[in-house]
């Protein structure tokens, strides 16, 4: 188990975004951004995978200790902070409007009425009767 597999995990159970683990990052001073971090999290066959160092792992675990506990001039209850993620993340899967799976309009096919439907006219071929002349000669026996 890497680095990467372990902040993905992290993110998965605390339920976080990306622009949540910027703001983690910042407070120990470590700037990055949303792009690298979703490169952490790509799958290890994808041309833009990067590995997750220790630093950046050190650093945001050591963020999410602040960010979890507080400071000691202002400490915080970290289940309080964990349910505030969690109604946030419900929140924000209640905001998106949920789209149902809709046929294609088959707009381009009309269907005629049963009935006293008049019959199509018949087509006439763009190409009649072609005879190709490629250089052999047939033998008629």
């Amino acid at each position: 188990m890497n680095n990467n597999d372990i902040f993905k995990k992290l993110r998965v159970a605390l339920q976080l975004r990306d622009d949540q683990i910027v703001e983690i990052l910042e407070l120990v001073d470590f700037r990055i951004s949303k792009g690298e971090i979703g490169n952490f999290f790509r799958n290890e066959d994808h041309p833009k995978y990067v590995d997750c160092g220790d630093q950046v792992l050190r650093n945001f675990l050591n963020g999410l200790v602040i960010h979890l506990r507080g400071t000691k001039e202002n400490p915080k209850n970290p289940m309080e902070v964990l349910k505030g993620h969690k109604a946030e993340a419900q929140k924000n899967d209640a905001a998106k409007p949920k789209t149902a799976i809709q046929k294609p309009k088959a707009d381009f096919k009309k269907i005629a009425p049963k009935g006293k439907a008049k019959p199509a006219p018949k087509k006439e071929p763009v190409v009649q009767n072609v005879k190709f002349k490629n250089g052999k000669k047939k033998d008629s026996k």
